[in-house]
């Protein structure tokens, strides 16, 4: 690919934004080379202001670079080749599209925007076609840059060990209840106090984004829009007491009959764009199947396949068609920046950023 892609991180310092660095600066096709934060931390070294609680210390090639703004004209003079987007919700939208509209490709973690009917949102493996929706989102609004989501972090879990699902007998509706990871929220997004010996059964707007977002990944390119999938969906989503890994225990009603040694054969063989092309951030194996009566579990399984992998097991055929099992993944690798620098990773191959 020749010289590095030079890349963009807004919202350097949140537990995202760490998870953005901590996988860029280990990545052969892109380099660091502009931060930013909030503006009280501009001017300041990114080793100094950042409050590092991932695994290990802050990565060497950034610990000197100096935060800078999320003003779009600083970062159009930067000349990056593509900005990932940790930015607040609150923030997020405004400063994407002013982004867009001056010329730069903006791959983004943050919810604003996702379910718009020209805005992508990618889990590679699963619905790389609706790319295609660039072209429209370019023309209706006038943008030489783009805007490319991806999901909430319990839905790229889920939707992973659906669509084989969906590819070997079709879904008629899905009963999920989750229980997500404080880091989930952001690193003061749960006191301490209110989570340990404790489970929060209610996360805002959480529910109605794993509906939605699942429906729209699942769904099908049609033209200029994506025509949603046409399952029904209940999720239930509670906040546990665990750092790192949402699980998900899901019951879905297939819409033909099969055995379970179907299901497990097509969650095995379950395989994407990513891994066609041999993409440095693919897992090898998306869906792991996991035999143990007392696995996935968060801390034993939420790093498989450095975190881009999701985990399956209790799984069960209970009758008419009604299948149980149980999903982890890692919430700020597959679920946030990881998906998130794979998606522009492909991009990149295909000449899109």
């Amino acid at each position: 690919m020749g010289d590095k892609l030079r890349a963009a991180i807004l919202g350097a310092t949140g537990l995202v934004g760490q998870m953005f660095v901590k996988l860029l600066s280990e990545h052969p096709l892109f380099e660091i080379s502009y931060l930013a934060a909030s503006e009280k931390r501009v001017g300041k070294r990114y080793g100094d202001e950042v409050r590092w609680v991932l695994d290990g210390d802050v990565p060497e090639q950034v610990k000197e670079l100096t935060l800078d703004s999320v003003d779009p004209d600083k970062i159009k003079n930067a000349s990056v080749d593509v900005v990932f987007s940790a930015l607040p919700s609150s923030v997020a939208g405004n400063i994407e599209i002013e982004l867009a509209k001056k010329g730069l490709t903006v791959v983004s973690n943050a919810s604003p925007l996702r379910l718009d009917p020209d805005i992508p949102l990618i889990i590679p493996e699963i619905n790389w076609e609706h790319m295609k929706l660039l072209d429209v989102q370019r023309r209706r609004r006038g943008w030489s840059g783009a805007i490319v989501k991806n999901s909430n972090c319990t839905t790229a879990i889920l939707v992973l060990s659906l669509k084989p699902l969906m590819d070997l007998a079709g879904l008629e509706e899905i009963y999920v209840t989750t229980m997500q990871a404080v880091s989930g929220a952001g690193y003061s997004g749960v006191p301490s106090v209110a989570i340990i010996d404790n489970i929060i059964p209610f996360i805002e707007k959480e529910e109605d984004k794993v509906v939605n977002e699942s429906r729209k990944i699942l769904g099908r390119l049609a033209g200029d829009h994506v025509v949603p999938a046409d399952f029904k969906i209940y999720a239930t989503t509670t906040r546990v007491p665990v750092i790192h890994g949402h699980l998900e225990v899901v019951y879905t009603r297939l819409r033909r009959e099969v055995d379970i040694k179907d299901v497990v054969e097509a969650w095995s063989r379950f395989k994407g764009l990513p891994q066609e092309v041999g993409a440095w951030l693919a897992p090898k194996q998306p869906v792991i199947v996991r035999w143990e009566a007392d696995r996935p579990q968060p801390r034993l399984d939420r790093d498989a396949e450095l975190g881009m992998a999701v985990s399956v097991g209790r799984f069960e055929i209970l009758e008419n068609r009604l299948l149980r099992y149980v999903v982890l993944g890692h919430n700020l690798v597959r679920g946030a920046a990881g998906n998130t620098i794979l998606i522009a990773e492909l991009m990149a191959r295909e000449g899109l950023l």
